[in-house]
């Protein structure tokens, strides 16, 4: 078969005038970048027609190192549904260029679903991610020109100072570093670091705003540091938010592309799941939502973090609610779970398989806490065996749960129409009950806990003397009321990505917690979780090339 790029560049896109009209979104409002992107107008949201539409959340077991396929799986089905008559939309985010260069080598999907086009979406887009670089940095200069300013009536400590840098890219050396050396006109020496741009709150705040003035007012809500007597500093201290937003001004807007098979499909935002809330804009998915009957999107990583986040944070700042929840599966990821090597998982092996699936089980028993539906999707790939898959059903059925074998990677809509019917008739007979795990309103170590015990599976929390401190920060700042966004390992339910399927009894170890006051949330940090990622030992930056004509090759 064809690698993705391949595919990709054989296909012949539709001009992007073409997709809008399946919208009905007439030519005057398309902003176009090129022949194949265009950027959405705010007012196409329609709150009225938004309300009749159905969601889908797609979602996933715990990640594997052979990968789940949530994205592919999310354009499939989106793909199905249009096949089968049905007026659909999927809604994604934006690929980093870190894990593009990194460790995926592209995130625009798989097989024959895909999003077009390939190369531009995982390289560059329509600069969004430089945006945000762009409006997060400025912040950073402008805290350090206050420091440095002795005209600056801030008085601000910069040993209270968290703000970092980011850069959309996987760099280990700049987690910590020192800024200001050089003598007296270079700034103030102070401990600094950078961060990756989809752990920006800038992005995080990009991704929750309703609007242009919702993002401006979130800008200037970012918690800086405190004074020397102890005050603290907002980013609107610093008259910072309004040129930031200046910078936003065309980012906030949704980009719209296609599919494979000529559908549309709507990209904007790229916060990761493990390390902040691992969804697309609100304003994308509300779009959305306002120009189809139904809309297709996913959360990254498994249904305890990125579904949770949607579901806790998103959902209820925005208003939504699914309609029903797609839990995809492979058999290679529960034979992972299962306790096999990842050298051996195309290996049949329907024991590893019976042991990997107690963690598809606590998936869809955490996707049924909050009252929605729920359909397992089993990504199929060349190597499942029937008594593997039949294992997989088996299952599924014992737990009164519909399971469908989608093909859709090999065989694009095609291949998901099974899947397509099933969510359909799924939405149909059974509606949706949705309630979140916990209250916006309880104090903060209890919202941990609620989502530790419940969605995690942990026996209790543990805070640090340094998350204690911050806890008290959070209280005097007045912010117990947030949600909590945990930053924690996609591998494991626990903190510890070594334990994989269902691990031991553990206790969630909370470290630090972060405030993220413009986002509106906190960030509990557990384990070992790093902001910024380091490339692996053969990153797939070596495999990426163009030639002479511009053609690109390696993306996978």
């Amino acid at each position: 078969m064809p690698t993705d790029i391949q595919i990709a560049q054989a296909a012949t896109p539709r001009p992007i005038q073409d997709i809008a009209k399946k919208l009905n979104i007439p030519n005057e409002d398309l902003i176009p970048y090129g022949h194949y992107k265009a950027k959405l107008p705010l007012h196409l949201y329609q709150p009225n027609r938004a309300a009749q539409s159905k969601l889908i959340l797609v979602t996933a077991i715990s990640p594997s190192p052979a990968g789940e396929g949530k994205t592919t799986t999310s354009i499939g089905l989106s793909e199905g549904l249009n096949r089968i008559g049905k007026q659909a939309t999927v809604v994604l985010r934006e690929p980093s260029l870190g894990p593009v260069f990194g460790m995926k080598g592209g995130a625009t999907g798989g097989g024959y679903s895909q999003v077009l086009p390939m190369e531009e979406i995982n390289l560059h887009f329509t600069g969004d991610f430089a945006a945000i670089e762009k409006a997060h940095n400025l912040l950073s200069a402008l805290i350090d020109n206050s420091l440095h300013n002795k005209k600056s009536t801030l008085n601000l400590d910069g040993r209270t100072v968290l703000w970092k840098r980011v850069m959309d890219m996987n760099d280990r050396a700049l987690r910590n570093i020192i800024v200001g050396l050089g003598g007296t006109g270079s700034g103030i020496p102070r401990e600094a670091g950078f961060d990756i741009t989809a752990a920006s709150e800038v992005m995080a705040i990009l991704c929750l705003a309703s609007d242009l003035p919702d993002l401006k007012e979130r800008l200037g809500s970012i918690f800086v540091g405190f004074t020397k007597d102890r005050q603290p500093v907002f980013a609107r201290d610093l008259k910072a938010h309004g040129a930031m937003a200046a910078l936003l001004k065309d980012a906030i807007k949704p980009n719209l592309v296609q599919t494979l098979e000529g559908n549309p499909a709507i990209i904007h935002g790229g916060p990761f799941a493990n390390i902040a809330q691992g969804t697309n804009t609100v304003i994308a998915t509300r779009m959305g939502m306002s120009l189809s009957d139904y809309v297709v999107t996913e959360a990254g990583f498994g249904a305890d973090l990125g579904a949770e986040k949607f579901l806790d944070i998103k959902c209820q700042s925005a208003g939504i609610a699914p309609s029903a929840v797609v839990i995809v599966a492979t058999v290679r990821a529960l034979k992972y779970h299962g306790g096999v090597d990842k050298a051996e998982l195309t290996t049949p092996n329907t024991q590893a398989v019976d042991r990997g699936l107690g963690n598809l089980e606590k998936h869809i028993q955490n996707v049924q806490q909050f009252g929605l539906p729920a359909v397992v999707a089993i990504n199929a790939f060349t190597a499942d065996t029937s008594e593997e898959i039949a294992l997989i059903k088996e299952r599924c059925e014992a737990l009164g749960v519909q399971v469908v074998l989608s093909e859709h990677w090999a065989h694009g809509g095609a291949g998901a129409e099974g899947l397509a019917r099933e969510l359909v008739e799924t939405i149909d007979e059974h509606k949706a009950d949705f309630k979140p795990i916990y209250d916006w309103n309880l104090p903060v170590p209890e919202k941990i806990e609620a989502v530790a015990t419940r969605i995690y599976g942990a026996e209790g929390v543990d805070f640090s003397r340094e998350a204690k401190r911050d806890l008290r920060r959070i209280n005097k700042l007045g912010l117990e009321h947030l949600p909590v966004c945990i930053a924690k390992t996609q591998y494991s339910f626990s903190d510890d990505p070594k334990q994989v399927g269902i691990p031991d009894p553990f206790r969630l170890q909370v470290r630090e917690i972060e405030i993220a006051a413009g986002a509106g949330f906190l960030i509990p940090i557990t384990g070992t979780m790093m902001r910024m990622p380091g490339l692996p030992g053969v990153p797939a930056a070596e495999h990426i090339d163009i030639d002479a004509d511009g053609t690109i090759t390696g993306l996978f």
